[in-house]
């Protein structure tokens, strides 16, 4: 038996496979030139579960550069000033010093960042050396700069290595020709503190409810490829017991009204938990108790939002759930993102979901001739093997 006689009828079957993927479209609103499509469940039980299928279109079924982002970045600063006040000037060896002390006692240390100072002196650059004394008698060196005021340019600040906690500073100058003066000398503690809010949204998905041997399972429909935050309990039974779930591990849950004073905690952290099944499972150990009466669920997730560009007069698509073995597109506007999120940024939502089927030819490349051969012997084999034992029964 030759591969060409068996094949054609069979690859003109095969040319052409159904591709089943969900669309959805994005309605542009807002004027500003970048846009942000925040990420729905539906979107998530469907598309594959690292969202590497998710594709933007534009009306001309071209792909629309996007990234995924899901957390803000915020900077916070904070600054605390502390005066210094001269308490000698003096020329020691050629070299000129300025001792300076802290204008007011402290309980604690006094933690400084950096040294500032003013000066009405100008066209001048000096090379300093910076000391620092817990009582004005004993002096350790901390580090050496240069302070200048040149043609308009001014360096008046004094950066330490790493924070310094003495109460007595002293300046030394190599000389001091020009006679500078400073008017005012200010100790600095400068804090700087990144914080990541995460997108948390919630929902409250349909659930089912099933008591049995002693256990109670709150079985969840909807949260397949979701990274789950927390699960709230809904209740008005009064009850203290261990619930688990995947990825969550067990912890004590209870809610109790004694002597009019309530005590609740009815929340399960999930820990970004991500579930691959259809169904979500929480369980209740009752014991001897009675199941408890579950009226209501609400789950919080971790939310994504996909980046764009988006102008007001065109029409965007949102496409996923074709593949589910691609890798995720990768788009140069992902290199500039912090730039982007910097500014302002259109908040979108998806329009309804469609489900659709999408025929599309087989590369010539992806046809494995061997795997529809050996598929095409086996049949035969199977049908002939069939045809002789049913003649053998007559």
């Amino acid at each position: 038996m030759k591969k060409s006689s068996c094949l054609p009828a069979l690859l003109s079957v095969l040319a052409i496979l159904p591709l089943f993927a969900h669309n959805a479209d994005i309605e542009i609103t807002g004027e500003n030139r970048y846009k942000s499509l925040r990420l729905i469940p539906a979107i998530y039980n469907t598309a594959h579960s690292k969202l590497a299928d998710l594709l933007i279109k534009d009306r001309n079924s071209e792909n629309v550069p996007y990234f995924i982002n899901s957390s803000l970045q915020e900077t916070n600063t904070g600054r605390e000033t502390y005066l210094l006040i001269l308490i000698d000037s003096y020329t020691k060896d050629n070299s000129f010093y300025f001792d300076y002390k802290l204008a007011s006692q402290r309980s604690g240390d006094t933690v400084a960042t950096s040294m500032e100072f003013t000066t009405r002196n100008t066209d001048f650059a000096k090379s300093v050396d910076v000391s620092g004394s817990h009582d004005g008698i004993n002096w350790d060196f901390v580090q050496s700069d240069t302070l200048y005021s040149v043609e308009g340019k001014s360096k008046l600040a004094i950066n330490f290595n790493r924070p310094q906690k003495f109460t007595h500073y002293r300046l030394r100058l190599g000389n001091n020709l020009e006679q500078i003066f400073f008017q005012s000398a200010n100790l600095v503690y400068s804090t700087e503190r990144n914080e990541e809010t995460w997108f948390i949204e919630s929902l409250n998905p349909n659930f089912t409810v099933e008591s049995k041997d002693k256990k109670t399972k709150i079985i969840i429909d909807g949260l397949r490829n979701l990274r789950l935050c927390d699960l709230v309990i809904e209740t008005d039974s009064m009850f203290i017991r261990n619930v688990s779930a995947p990825g969550a591990g067990k912890k004590e849950l209870y809610n109790l009204s004694v002597n009019d004073t309530v005590y609740n905690d009815t929340t399960l952290p999930l820990g970004r938990h991500i579930s691959k099944d259809e169904t979500y499972t929480v369980t209740i150990d009752d014991a001897d108790d009675r199941p408890v009466n579950i009226k209501g669920i609400t789950v919080r997730y971790y939310a994504d939002d996909l980046i764009f560009e988006g102008a007001a007069d065109e029409t965007y698509t949102l496409e996923f759930g074709a593949d589910n073995v691609k890798t995720a597109p990768v788009y140069d506007i992902g290199r500039y993102r912090n730039e982007i999120l910097k500014g302002p940024v259109d908040r979108l939502s998806p329009g309804p979901i469609r489900y659709t089927e999408i025929s599309e030819a087989i590369p010539e490349s992806k046809i494995n001739y061997n795997i529809i051969f050996n598929t095409v012997v086996i049949a035969v084999a199977f049908l002939l093997g069939l045809l002789i034992v049913l003649r053998l029964k007559k």
